[in-house]
């Protein structure tokens, strides 16, 4: 078991220690959608969703998940979260999202873009569910890291 960084000698899971690790600049960038009736495209396009503006609620409800991925992933590092960028773009058949998080750390922020990217999607589904109550969360992967040992790694 000493192969799985996460578990300890008894096979418990545990936090690793990253206290020897350097301190680099890191970012990942991570991406998804929410899949949306043509009826709610529109509505988001026209800017007439009932509860208001639902893609500027996603953005910061994005922003607001990075900062707080340590408190909802168990084993995940509290580390400074030095920059989120979050962008939604209206698409035909739904919504793309795009969250880039930057850190100067001893560890990555993969966690942090993925939680962006999933609260942004379930904050736009609750803006857009009395309208489309069957919208789905669907691809919300990694694309993009860069930094620590491993320097830049990009979805093939």
């Amino acid at each position: 078991m000493s192969e799985l960084t996460h578990l300890d000698e008894t096979g418990a899971a545990r936090m690793v220690d990253v206290s020897g690790k350097e301190v680099s600049a890191r970012t990942a960038t991570a991406t998804g959608r929410v899949l949306l009736s043509p009826e709610a495209v529109a509505v988001l396009r026209a800017g007439d969703v009932p509860k208001g503006d639902a893609i500027g609620v996603a953005r910061i409800a994005g922003i607001q998940g990075a900062k707080r991925t340590p408190d909802l992933i168990p084993l995940c590092h509290p580390i400074a979260v030095h920059g989120v960028r979050v962008e939604l773009e209206i698409e035909d058949d739904g919504v793309r999202i795009v969250a880039r998080v930057k850190t100067a750390d001893r560890t990555g922020v993969e966690m942090e873009a993925l939680t962006s990217v999933t609260v942004a999607a379930l904050a736009l589904i609750d803006m857009i569910k009395a309208v489309d109550p069957a919208a789905v969360i669907t691809d919300v992967r990694v694309e993009e890291k860069t930094g620590g040992k491993t320097g830049v790694w990009t979805r093939p």
